[in-house]
C-alpha cells in the first residue's frame, strides 16, 4: 500500500505545473512548522528538530529559486521573507519556543494566500486573451 501511495505522490509532483509546485512547496512548509509546533508543546525534541529541519529546507529551495534578474524587487522581498523565516525557524529549535513558529507560520501562510490569489489572477487574464 505505501509503494502505491509513493508512486502516486511521486507522478503527482513529477506533472505538476510550476505553479503548483510553488503551492505544494508552501503546503510543505506549512504542515511542517505546524506539526514542529506540537512537538514544541508536547516537548519531543527529537520531532521538533525534524519538522523544523525539514520546514526550513523547503523555505531554502524557495530561497535557492529567486530569480533577482527577472524578479528585481519582488525577489529581494522574497529573498528577506524567507531569511527572516529561517531565522525564526532556527531560533524555535535553539530556545525550544514556540512563539518563532508562530511567527514563521504567519508569514508563509500569508505568502501562500498571496500566491493562490496570483495564480488565479494570471489564469483569469489568460482566458480573457
Amino acid at each position: 500500500m505505501k509503494n502505491g501511495y509513493q508512486q502516486y505522490k511521486k507522478t503527482s509532483i513529477e506533472s505538476a505545473s510550476r505553479e503548483k509546485l510553488l503551492l505544494m512547496m508552501y503546503e510543505g512548509a506549512i504542515k511542517y512548522v505546524k506539526k514542529a509546533q506540537i512537538a514544541v508543546d508536547k516537548r519531543d525534541i527529537a520531532e521538533r528538530g525534524t519538522n523544523i529541519g525539514r520546514a526550513f529546507d523547503i523555505v531554502m529551495e524557495l530561497n535557492n529559486t529567486l530569480n533577482h534578474e527577472i524578479g528585481g524587487d519582488l525577489a529581494k522581498n522574497l529573498e528577506q521573507l524567507y531569511m527572516f523565516i529561517t531565522d525564526q525557524l532556527s531560533s524555535a529549535n535553539i530556545t525550544g519556543k514556540r512563539e518563532p513558529l508562530d511567527h514563521a507560520l504567519k508569514v508563509l501562510q500569508t505568502l501562500h494566500e498571496g500566491w493562490i490569489q496570483a495564480i488565479e489572477k494570471l489564469k483569469r487574464e489568460e482566458h480573457v486573451k
